[in-house]
């Protein structure tokens, strides 16, 4: 019996038989699509899922919706994102028949230099204290959001995450899992315990959960408005805190923050174009490489073939080196990025591709010169967000403003300190970024609204979802559930050069023979638990009007509608 159920396990992990025998859905789908006509979300947590509900039905729109559960999902999943980091949409604007791109990401302090860091003997940004702390750039971009396109108000919106906040919410299970290795290194913090560990420990799967200090903050900002954050009581307390902790950023650096709307980026792959934001973000990265993987038939290679898995890890080491030179800050650098996501480019590059062989390192373009949370909702107008928001590396910085209820994001820490990068510190500058929403449109129409959280993987991420869509033809629920590749880098997330070809993660699924074949073609193989993103995404069925939701299996996540 023991040596049967050994077998089975074998079978299963080399993709031989399914975790799930299901008769519709196909291969890798744990679930069904939810399926609705008049409003959808899907978020990493349930109650936030439910809180954008309770808000399109109460007459909001898909924007009042979106602010309202990144507000809940600061609450209950503060181990990814909270009023302390940034945020990045893409917002399909049905009335107009447009997309809206928003990058609300923060800016270094004015008074901290690189000649600090130099002088001190840094080698690299510290990842905990208060020397990556940038200024926290979500609650403008809230606002910004609500007064452009926004219909509710802000009261309304942020009510049920005060109502949970002072009444408490059980804790989900891998939230708990993520809370309790966050304790270690920052409860000597002060202000974390207070916030987090009131009963000395953090909470367990299905305990309640209170955070009375965050419910006051957003009673502030909910009746005062955004200066109330940025240029009130709440900006002088973070300045305050961060002064007694050895920082640098102050009220002042606070008080002249702003967002930035932008253009989004796209790309035609196959006839459907592919939209991502510009730098700082590294969005771009997942259009260059779909600019590539075009050149060749992916379909009839087969999904899992490790002549596919081969061609996306070389197309991604490509893009990534570009990644690792140029994307940076556009206010600080001028960057060639019309040049980076062309199609001629991407013929250019693709010279450098061996089918048969890994490279252990690429040279860049020359041209002369964590955790995060993911979230979608539609509504019945036809008015989509993709959002997508974080700490930085967990819970963030460790820094905890007394009384605010929230950590400050750790951002900076993916800054250079090498003099003459693009991306090397300097005051006033928004940091390299990792997180980054997605949108496809098909003929000008909308047609998904989708995210993969994690770091360097997302650009991967949301390649490997648009080709399942696309080249295999995969529906929405699937198209996330099956087995991701991470390609990785020593050096990663900051953004180096690769120098000895790195190493791919594969997940569960992933065939053995498939396996052997990419290990004799140069590749070393490793395998990894829950670093392969989260997912969610809305699709728009033009044909029978109806929303198809889809949300992370590997995680708490849920997708709802109505």
């Amino acid at each position: 019996m023991k040596q049967f159920r050994l077998i089975l396990a074998g079978l299963i992990l080399f993709g031989v038989i399914n975790a799930q025998d299901r008769v519709t859905g196909k291969n890798f789908a744990t679930r069904s699509e939810v399926i609705a006509q008049h409003g959808m979300a899907a978020t990493s947590q349930p109650l936030a899922t439910q809180v954008a509900l309770d808000i399109l039905k109460a007459g909001g729109n898909a924007i009042d919706a979106a602010i309202a559960a990144n507000a809940m999902l600061g609450l209950v999943e503060p181990t990814g994102n909270g009023l302390g980091g940034d945020l990045f949409a893409i917002i399909w604007d049905a009335k107009e028949e447009k997309l809206w791109g928003l990058n609300a990401s923060g800016r270094s302090p004015k008074s901290l230099t690189l000649e600090y860091f130099l002088e001190n003997d840094y080698k690299s940004i510290p990842a905990l204290g208060p020397l990556p702390v940038s200024v926290p750039g979500c609650v403008d971009g809230w606002f910004e959001m609500h007064d452009k396109l926004g219909t509710m108000s802000m009261e309304k919106i942020l009510a049920p995450t005060i109502k949970y906040a002072r009444e408490g919410f059980p804790v989900s299970e891998l939230i708990a899992y993520y809370m309790g290795r966050s304790a270690y290194s920052l409860q000597k913090y002060p202000g974390f315990k207070e916030t987090y560990m009131p009963n000395g420990k953090m909470p367990a799967k299905g305990e309640i959960f209170k955070n009375p200090d965050l419910a006051n903050t957003l009673e502030l900002i909910a009746k005062k408005g955004r200066d109330e954050f940025y240029k009130g009581s709440i900006a002088k307390t973070i300045d305050k805190y961060i002064k007694e902790q050895g920082g640098f950023l102050s009220y002042d650096d606070m008080a002249s923050h702003k967002s930035e709307w932008v253009e989004p980026l796209s790309t035609n792959y196959r006839g459907y174009d592919v939209w991502e934001l510009p730098p700082n973000g590294q969005g771009i990265a997942a259009l260059q490489i779909l600019n590539i993987l075009e050149l060749y038939d992916i379909k009839s290679m087969g999904f899992g073939s490790a002549e596919y898995l081969h061609l996306f890890t070389e197309a991604k080491k490509l893009a990534y080196e570009d990644r690792a030179k140029f994307y940076s800050d556009p206010d600080f650098n001028e960057l060639p990025i019309d040049k980076l996501i062309s199609k001629e480019y991407a013929r250019e590059r693709n010279e450098l591709i061996n089918l048969n062989r890994s490279a252990r390192s690429f040279p860049p373009g020359d041209f002369g010169q964590g955790e995060t949370i993911y979230m979608t909702v539609a509504d019945s107008e036809g008015n989509m967000v993709s959002l997508i928001q974080s700490n930085y590396r967990g819970m963030g910085s460790g820094m905890t403003p007394t009384g605010l209820g929230f950590i400050l994001q750790d951002r900076g820490e993916l800054f250079s300190l090498e003099e003459g990068h693009y991306n090397v510190y300097e005051p006033g500058k928004r940091p390299f970024h990792t997180i980054i929403p997605s949108f496809i449109t098909k003929d000008g129409k909308p047609w998904v609204s989708f995210g993969v959280m994690g770091g360097g993987m997302q650009p991967q991420g949301h390649v490997q979802i648009a080709v399942n869509l696309i080249d295999f033809g995969m529906g929405l629920q699937e198209a996330g559930d099956a087995p991701r590749i991470q390609h990785v880098m020593s050096s990663e997330p900051t953004g180096y050069q690769m120098k000895d070809g790195g190493w791919i993660n594969l997940e569960t699924g992933i065939d053995y023979e498939v396996i052997r074949e990419l290990i004799r073609k140069g590749h070393r193989v490793k395998f990894d638990l829950g670093g392969y993103g989260g997912y969610q995404a809305i699709l728009w069925d033009e044909k029978n009007k109806v929303y198809y939701g889809a949300s992370e299996s590997r995680k708490d996540g849920q997708a709802s509608g109505y």
